[in-house]
């Protein structure tokens, strides 16, 4: 997985004019981009190729995919089939449900993204606990894109120790929850950025400003 600037904008709007119109402020800067639940379900999975058909983008359905193997196979075909190059999926639900979505993408092309830890405090609780077992599974499963937080700058380092250097770690938590960007780049591969973004007065202003940081 490439990643321009090493930035994935995380498009949470939930108008698709609004959203395009953001994204076309920022298409200079990036070309990756991760749409999740708020705006696939407010506008439809024909958001993904609305996209497509504005940028040359590379794009990640954010659906943090956690069911049964038969139940996660049919949520993996249908969101790359409308559009999406990748899908983040959770990897505590266990192996057999995180290789439902693995055959699919592999049959297609294209690919999934393990979660192992998220960004955000609750994640303590009971996510964190499980991240370490979840990335030496992700290994085992010949997995090699993750989700790790930047929030938890000690916790990205060990899931980097774990997965290795040739696997590609996307990492969320950047700007609103305070990750720091430039810290975070130490141990991923590509930062997430949303809301510091699209809410942004100026996004191109937000995105430069970045960028100027992790030099």
């Amino acid at each position: 997985m490439n990643v321009k600037n090493r930035i994935i904008l995380a498009m949470d709007l939930m108008d698709l004019d609004q959203a395009i119109s953001v994204t076309e402020q920022v298409s200079d800067y990036i070309d990756t981009i991760k749409i999740g639940y708020p705006l696939a379900l407010s506008q439809g999975l024909s958001c993904f190729s609305k996209f497509k058909e504005n940028f040359s983008f590379n794009i990640i359905a954010d659906f943090k995919v956690a069911d049964i193997p038969p139940t996660n196979e049919k949520i993996t075909r249908v969101t790359l089939d409308a559009g999406a190059d990748a899908i983040i999926v959770h990897g505590m639900v266990g192996d057999d449900s995180a290789r439902a979505c693995q055959e699919v993408a592999e049959n297609r092309g294209k690919e999934i993204i393990l979660l192992t830890e998220m960004s955000h405090p609750g994640a303590e609780k009971f996510i964190k606990p499980l991240s370490e077992d979840i990335a030496r599974m992700g290994v085992e499963l010949g997995i090699t894109n993750y989700v790790a937080p930047s929030t938890r700058l000690d916790r990205l380092e060990k899931i980097r120790k774990l997965v290795g250097d040739d696997s590609f770690i996307i990492s969320p938590g950047v700007g609103t929850q305070g990750g720091d960007p430039k810290e975070t780049l130490k141990y991923a591969d590509a930062i997430i950025v949303g809301r510091s973004i699209y809410n942004a007065k100026e996004p191109e202003n937000a995105v430069m400003e970045i960028l100027d940081g992790i030099k």
